[in-house]
């Protein structure tokens, strides 16, 4: 036992880290190898895989609707975290005051942000509904037209939008609330003595003091948009057509609706690296704030 212990401390720095390391290599590096592997061949699920190289990768370069799916990606990305920021700002700030029911409504806001994507995304998909949806009877009652929401090209992605900054919008407020919640408050006072008004006070000394946090909240959400796939496939399947079909829609249909999971793969690789590449720029932001 003795000898067993004096072993432990002497590697302590080795085995401490190690059930980390060994969670990593199972849940992380196996499947992106595995991943890779599979994108070499050309393989439908039942039928023999045959090695081919880099084809997939040079159809997938010159596939118009890899291209169309990479276009939707960043269309729904860059439209819905610039939003849920702006949102995120002002909900935040709001809550940094005192007002009565402050803690209840707190807890109302944070709901969406909680709630189960696949549920969120049904019964977005019953309001979207051009016929019975709720969201049609709210704009007749403003006297507003009829809209056909997610059945319409120009207006799937917009719509897919509102629902994804409904549901995330809370945790960029969140997040920035806290870092808020840090800023000296003596700022503000000195900002006050000197005249400023709370515009100057937000622009001057709000702004730069939660900038590293805006930076993080801008990473985590940009990240998790280009790879969003609940809300987008339960609500359009990425249609009308393909005008919301996503990479990471588009990915699952090849590999689990037409079983050519050879392809699916090098389209999660594509996918893998479009995530990873967005990643390092924000990344590269951040260290600059």
């Amino acid at each position: 036992m003795k000898n067993a212990s004096t072993w432990i401390d002497r590697h302590a720095r080795y085995l401490f880290p190690l059930p980390a390391v060994l969670a990593i290599l199972v849940l992380i590096v196996a499947p992106v190898v595995t991943n890779f592997v599979l994108s070499l061949y050309d393989y439908f699920v039942g039928g023999r895989a045959y090695f081919v190289g880099l084809e997939n990768y040079q159809r997938g370069l010159t596939d118009p609707r890899v291209w169309n799916g990479v276009r939707n990606t960043f269309y729904f990305t860059f439209t819905a975290v610039p939003l849920q920021l702006l949102l995120g700002i002002g909900i935040a700030v709001l809550f940094n005051r005192d007002f009565p029911g402050k803690g209840i409504a707190r807890t109302i806001i944070l709901l969406p942000m909680v709630a189960t994507p696949v549920a969120i995304a049904l019964i977005w998909a019953l309001m979207f509904n051009p016929s019975l949806g709720v969201l049609n009877y709210f704009l007749e009652t403003l006297g507003l037209s009829r809209s056909l929401w997610v059945a319409q090209g120009s207006l799937a992605i917009p719509s897919l939008v509102l629902v994804d900054t409904w549901q995330w919008s809370p945790m960029i407020a969140l997040i920035l609330l806290a870092a808020m919640q840090g800023v000296p408050t003596e700022h503000y006072e000195a900002a006050r003595i000197d005249g400023a008004n709370a515009w100057q006070s937000f622009w001057h000394i709000t702004i730069p003091g939660i900038r590293s946090a805006i930076v993080v909240a801008l990473i985590l959400r940009a990240v998790d948009a280009l790879k969003t796939f609940d809300i987008i496939y339960v609500i359009t399947e990425g249609g009308p057509g393909t005008a919301s079909e996503t990479l990471n829609v588009l990915a699952f249909k090849t590999g689990f609706q037409f079983f050519h999971a050879g392809y699916a793969a090098t389209l999660l690789i594509f996918l893998m690296f479009l995530v990873l590449g967005i990643a390092v720029l924000l990344n590269a932001i951040r260290r600059r704030t």
